[in-house]
């Protein structure tokens, strides 16, 4: 498991990971207040628990996702996708686990323990893998594994294309132990999760140079480690196989394949009552909740989880780099009504998200929004007059440029489309054009977000249970200003990587929870992301399928996932 936010655009399509964060003691099973008052329990995860003798042996699960990932190197800036995160999490090696209190602990079938050996002069950790553990293509999973994704991810090099250097930044040395299965990590700074690090591991082959780490698992998956197999690529079919490894060395998987089919969110929907699909994830949607839950023979599990649906600006694109302009827009866009329309019918809490960090269900929330959180046109109106832009007619022009912005959603998602209009007619109201551009939903982040070629554009960030490592590259600055590998809104400020630097360095929770806040409270008036309503999971899956589901923290084991009748 890739410890960083990934993405999410929409329901599914338009889901990014988060890069790596604090606070592993937080869980997402507490309960939530919505804004009428009103307690309700939100589970920690819905998946179904059943013991492996009570799951049958074999059978094919067939798995609906909505893109079709070509970069499978998670640590690239092009693989930090949460679909690609839920195909390689079965194929690829991790050292921890989470569980749904967001309790790690190591996963043994590739580390049997691993532990803060010193701290004093500096801080060591000592990883004893499991000799056991082999690449498909036979070699042992090795010290130099990890010592080849710290070079490869430290940001040394900027020609490797990362996701995010936070934590392997702060390493100094990784070491062989006494033996190549005893890995030494030595550190330069302090770095509370510590634990966050090394996920999903790649062998040193893909780490030793840039080209391989930018391109050899371009569009193939060379090499596995895991209870299954990579098994193919369907491109005219847009399906994606898996099978079972019977080289696995630990508990041999229920299921003989998973195919994951990727297609448009609507055709997912449709094709999950047609009984074509066994597993969907349906996201904030009430008309393809409303359809999942009267499917015969199928349920909705869901689960709060460290997720958050948002708009991200892009500070770079020209009609944007006035902080006074992206202010306005913040101001001018009332995020609880965009919440309520969402999440209508779901059943679940409606609650602006008034932190980048932690959800409203996490320990160390706190709302950070103050004036910039709140709908205020007339406030917006200022703004703009004061950044030179005058209404003329009903939108707003400066030096002969019509302040006209494009909102890039993917297509075949309806909440996105419906998030544009909501917006397009609160922003009309001061003086703002809103222009909705629907892309082709494979393209959406790789032509559109990651490379910036947008204005305003809407999807889901998928989290961890390390909330300030797993967002440090979202909001990370570019000492350069021009990499910003995964802050697609490209602003930031030395201020803001401090004060995440010192909530990433310090051991101590408490410690580690307020210095998050003081970086929250520094990205409201940046306007970066502007977060809406911590998402809930909501999977449709057939009612039989034990292990899997809306999974919150919970780290899923691919080889205890199958149907129990």
């Amino acid at each position: 498991m890739k410890r960083s936010r990934r993405v999410v655009s929409a329901l599914l399509a338009g889901t990014l990971l988060l890069p790596a964060g604090c606070g592993k003691e937080q869980g997402g099973g507490t309960g939530a207040t919505d804004s009428a008052g009103d307690e309700r329990t939100i589970k920690a995860f819905d998946i179904n628990p059943q013991p492996r003798e009570k799951v049958k042996d074999g059978g094919t699960l067939r798995w609906g996702i909505n893109e079709f990932p070509t970069q499978w190197n998670r640590n690239h800036v092009d693989g930090n996708l949460a679909m690609a995160a839920v195909i390689s999490n079965a194929l690829l090696p991790s050292p921890f686990r989470s569980d749904e209190k967001a309790e790690i602990s190591p996963e043994t079938d590739y580390v049997l323990d691993a532990q803060v050996t010193s701290t004093k002069p500096k801080q060591v950790v000592t990883y004893r893998l499991n000799p056991k553990a082999k690449w498909s293509d036979g070699k042992p999973i090795t010290w130099a594994d990890y010592r080849a994704q710290w070079q490869a991810l430290n940001g040394r090099d900027p020609d490797y294309r990362i996701v995010s250097s936070t934590g392997y930044q702060d390493i100094e040395k990784v070491a062989r132990g006494k033996d190549d299965h005893e890995v030494v990590v030595t550190f330069a700074r302090p770095f509370g999760d510590w634990q966050a690090l090394f996920g999903p591991l790649l062998p040193a082959a893909t780490n030793r140079d840039a080209e391989s780490f930018n391109t050899a698992w371009l569009n193939k998956i060379p090499v596995t480690a895991g209870p299954f197999k990579f098994g193919g690529f369907d491109q005219t079919a847009k399906t994606i196989t898996l099978v079972r490894d019977d080289a696995w060395w630990g508990e041999r998987s229920k299921l003989d394949r998973i195919i994951f089919r990727a297609s448009e969110q609507d055709s997912l929907i449709s094709a999950f009552g047609n009984g074509e699909l066994d597993i969907i994830d349906i996201g904030p949607s009430a008309p393809d909740y409303a359809r999942a839950r009267s499917t015969t023979g199928a349920q909705v599990r869901q689960a709060a989880g460290p997720d958050f649906r948002h708009f991200t600006f892009n500070g770079s694109s020209p009609l944007l780099t006035d902080v006074r302009v992206r202010q306005a827009l913040q101001l001018g866009i009332n995020r609880e009504a965009i919440a309520q329309s969402d999440l209508q019918g779901l059943d679940w809490p409606v609650t602006p998200l008034n932190n980048h960090f932690f959800m409203n269900t996490q320990e160390g929330y706190q709302d950070n929004a103050g004036a910039l959180g709140a709908y205020n046109p007339d406030k917006a109106k200022q703004l703009l007059d004061a950044a030179g832009w005058k209404l003329n007619g009903q939108v707003r022009q400066k030096q002969g440029r019509t302040l006209d912005l494009r909102f890039v959603v993917p297509s075949g998602v309806q909440i996105s489309k419906a998030e544009g209009e909501l917006a397009q007619s609160m922003l009309a109201q001061i003086g703002v054009k809103l222009s909705i551009k629907a892309v082709p939903s494979d393209d959406f982040f790789t032509k559109y977000v990651i490379p910036g070629n947008f204005d305003i554009t809407p999807f889901a960030y998928i989290g961890t249970p390390f909330p300030v490592s797993s967002s440090y590259g979202i909001y990370a600055n570019a000492t350069n200003g021009q990499n910003w590998n995964a802050n697609f809104g490209r602003t930031g400020s030395p201020a803001i990587d401090q004060a995440m630097s010192r909530a990433a360095q310090t051991l101590d929770p408490a410690q580690a929870r307020a210095a998050t806040n003081e970086a929250d409270k520094l990205l409201w008036p940046l306007v970066n992301v502007l977060p809406l309503y911590q998402r809930p999971q909501l999977v449709a899956v057939r009612a039989s399928l034990a292990n899997v589901g809306a999974r919150g923290f919970f780290d899923l084991q691919y080889e205890d996932i199958g149907f129990t009748g």
